[in-house]
């Protein structure tokens, strides 16, 4: 006989960044294991020290570490994490990042611009990341950019359901903010039994955040409209969106999107808003001054916690939303 045989069974780990811990503590909790204990701090200019307390030899691990404000030090923050698990000799490393950070840079709309969603997965492969768990990313083809495999989570489901059981399906009408999002507001209308609209809008590729809404295509008279999006960053583009809906005769409008980034002036933009009901899940913190009655934050916890008892399990996580 050679070599030596082993009976050991697999190990999984989780860990967490400090960008948004309630998340890690609800998915933790849903798996029924603990937030591996983590020395991390801020040196004096700046720099990022990380030392797990317990060894991760041979576990799998799952680290867990949302791409919130402010995002170059939580993104940095995730590197060092990863790098630290490769040169502790973890049997494999899964980032799950619920709001992938740059996201909307997924192409060039011109010259001498990055790439830089492309980047941030070059940044995590070569830390060390075998596998990418993310949450709604912003578009489909981010998934390509990672060399590896990558785990797209929905949250329609979850948000579909909620608006569901709220309203009267027979005059709820599913909007799309833009063409892009017309997709995914197919798969709603497949869910909840409703027609879709689509906002029509213009972006001025010179300013950031400048939206020009220009028609409403489809029934939305006396309807209550739920409008989808994957993130909410300033309120620029939903709010005008909504407005046009009231000005078509939108009896009531919901809004939903999986990320609330909520930066800028989107606190004073939500509150001020005719929008009956702002609906987000938790894979981003919630500023504390958008603490409204008008918005509902569900948790993305288990629909994350069970994607990672399957990839532990060798099991599909294609299977958690074959009912789509």
């Amino acid at each position: 006989m050679t070599g030596i045989k082993t009976t050991g069974e697999k190990k999984m780990m989780f860990f967490s960044g400090r960008a948004h811990p309630e998340l890690a503590e609800a998915v933790a909790q849903q798996l029924g294991v603990g937030v591996v204990p983590t020395k991390a701090f801020d040196f004096a200019n700046g720099e990022i020290y990380v030392r797990y307390q317990e060894s991760a030899r041979g576990a799998d691990c799952f680290l867990i570490q949302s791409h919130t404000a402010p995002i170059n030090k939580w993104v940095m923050e995730q590197l060092i994490m990863i790098d630290a698990l490769k040169r502790a000799s973890a049997r494999s490393i899964t980032v799950i990042v619920p709001f992938y950070g740059y996201a909307r840079q997924d192409k060039k709309h011109r010259g001498r611009e990055p790439i830089s969603a492309r980047l941030i997965a070059d940044l995590m492969k070569t830390a060390g990341a075998d596998r990418i768990l993310a949450v709604d990313l912003h578009t489909d083809q981010i998934q390509g950019f990672f060399d590896g495999p990558v785990d797209h989570l929905f949250a329609l489901p979850l948000l579909a359901d909620y608006v569901g059981a709220k309203v009267d399906r027979s005059k709820l009408t599913v909007v799309s903010p833009d063409a892009g999002r017309v997709r995914v507001a197919d798969r709603w209308c497949d869910r909840l039994g409703a027609p879709l609209a689509i906002v029509h809008k213009r972006r001025d590729k010179d300013v950031a955040n400048q939206v020009t809404v220009h028609e409403v295509v489809g029934d939305v008279q006396g309807r209550i409209c739920v409008l989808v999006d994957d993130m909410i960053d300033t309120g620029g583009t939903i709010c005008a969106a909504a407005d046009a809906l009231f000005a078509h005769g939108a009896e009531d409008v919901i809004v939903t999107a999986t990320h609330g980034v909520l930066s800028g002036p989107a606190a004073d933009r939500l509150k001020n808003s005719k929008v009956s009901e702002f609906v987000f899940t938790d894979t981003l913190p919630t500023p504390n001054e958008l603490e409204l009655d008008k918005i509902t934050v569900l948790s993305i916890a288990p629909t994350i916690a069970r994607a990672v008892r399957e990839v532990f399990e060798d099991g599909s996580v294609t299977s958690l939303f074959d009912e789509q």
